[in-house]
């Protein structure tokens, strides 16, 4: 195993966090019109396999923390690689609906697998005082793996199944690398630090809040992941080729996600969470009142990509602050309701478009999302914050990771001197 510096194991883990998220998961609704045509299947069959690989997703991180203490790092970032290479293998090979659901389930196992994994490494690997800036780096990789996507389509418009096969190529070469690069280790506690303290009522009352809120942005964005390419070559007719506009403006805007994040546990996080959730809602009906204007059309996937990505580095911060010490839990269950609420929302999207069409299918979506963002001051906020003269100084991303450890006084454990200097 070759050691990687901080910012090293930061590219390595986006590259791997590109592949298993951006290309393995959400590439998926790009290429839904040229498999749709050549596979003959409804807008409600694409609706049920766009939601296979999010219940694998639940499944996969149900197990991922006990695969990453008990197979190591390295052994549990190359198995979610191996389900990666599989599942994008069969989907270029696809030839009906039930071996393109077999490809994308896989894919699903991959994605869940892939980024407990990585915290494990980086526990190993990275300085704490440098958790909260590795992690964010890694996130923007799904991002960078749905602009990844986009010159396949550009270029190779309807050759999706050598997209795919491309894929599972740089999947595979992803898993040689993770053998490589990544060690085989589970995470590691500072000896000092004490055991974390049993969840409180209100602990639970504030992550059931949160994971409602993360159920429904999923249930919401569903509509865009799985169906906003379809919408724009059904119902605005333009070429399947010019959908790729569309992902790569995703791509890019999600890059400021983890900034806006950042900014929200700063700021207010209700605040936030209303305007990113309104945003996200006014993506989808400027894209179902314009699909035929392409330019309106990657404005729209503009914001959807900014307040998708802002959402979920909001929740991932919003439940890393209500559980310290719970790494594999805090950050989990907001990230599990929100693929839920996918696996929920595509298969309602596919009956709506079935019997009302796209544009009033994306608008009822539109309108649930400005109801539940009116609903966003009931958005739990961090235990903490009573105590506005204690935390002023104290936020962030990294702030968070550096309360996830306490010392026997129940004080935020921080990193030692020689380990606050960033190399």
């Amino acid at each position: 195993m070759k050691p990687l510096s901080s910012t090293g194991f930061a590219l390595f883990g986006a590259a791997l966090v590109a592949i298993s998220y951006g290309l393995a998961r959400f590439a998926f609704g790009l290429f839904v019109p040229p498999i749709r045509a050549e596979l003959e299947l409804t807008p409600y069959l694409i609706g049920i396999i766009g939601a296979l690989p999010l219940i694998s997703f639940l499944l996969s991180t149900l197990v991922a923390p006990f695969a990453a203490d008990h197979l190591g790092a390295r052994n549990a970032a190359v198995l979610s690689g191996g389900f990666g290479v599989g599942g994008l293998a069969l989907i270029s090979q696809a030839s009906d609906a039930l071996s393109l659901g077999a490809g994308v389930f896989a894919c699903g196992i991959c994605t869940g697998l892939m980024m407990p994994a990585l915290t494990a490494a980086m526990q190993a690997l990275v300085k704490r005082s440098l958790h909260g800036r590795v992690s964010a780096v890694m996130n923007a990789g799904t991002s960078i793996g749905v602009a990844v996507a986009v010159p396949t389509v550009l270029f190779l418009a309807g050759a999706w199944r050598f997209a795919y096969l491309s894929f599972a190529v740089m999947a595979g070469i992803g898993v040689v690398a993770a053998w490589y690069f990544i060690p085989s280790v589970s995470k590691i506690t500072p000896t000092d630090a004490a055991p974390p303290p049993p969840i409180s009522n209100l602990q639970w009352s504030r992550l059931f809040r949160l994971s409602l809120f993360a159920f429904v942005m999923g249930f919401i964005s569903s509509a865009y992941w799985i169906f906003a390419p379809d919408l724009m070559v059904t119902l605005g007719a333009l070429p399947p080729g010019a959908t790729g506009w569309l992902w790569l403006a995703v791509g890019i805007a999600g890059l400021g996600g983890a900034v806006v994040a950042d900014l929200a546990d700063r700021n207010n996080p209700p605040i936030t969470h209303a305007l990113m959730l309104m945003m996200l809602s006014a993506s989808l009906a400027l894209l179902a009142a314009s699909p035929g204007q392409l330019v309106l059309a990657t404005f729209s996937a503009l914001v959807f990509g900014l307040a998708y990505m802002s959402l979920t580095g909001l929740y991932l911060m919003t439940g890393i602050r209500l559980l310290p010490g719970r790494l594999s839990m805090g950050p989990v269950l907001p990230f599990m309701a929100c693929a839920l609420g996918q696996a929920a929302g595509s298969p309602v999207v596919g009956v709506l478009v079935n019997g009302f069409g796209y544009a009033d299918a994306f608008a009822l979506f539109s309108a649930i999302g400005i109801l539940v963002a009116i609903l966003s001051p009931l958005y739990p906020r961090h235990l903490e914050q009573g105590h506005e003269e204690e935390v002023e100084d104290d936020t962030g991303l990294q702030a968070a990771f550096d309360h996830q450890l306490l010392d026997a006084d129940g004080e935020p454990l921080m990193p030692v001197a020689e380990e606050a200097k960033i190399p």
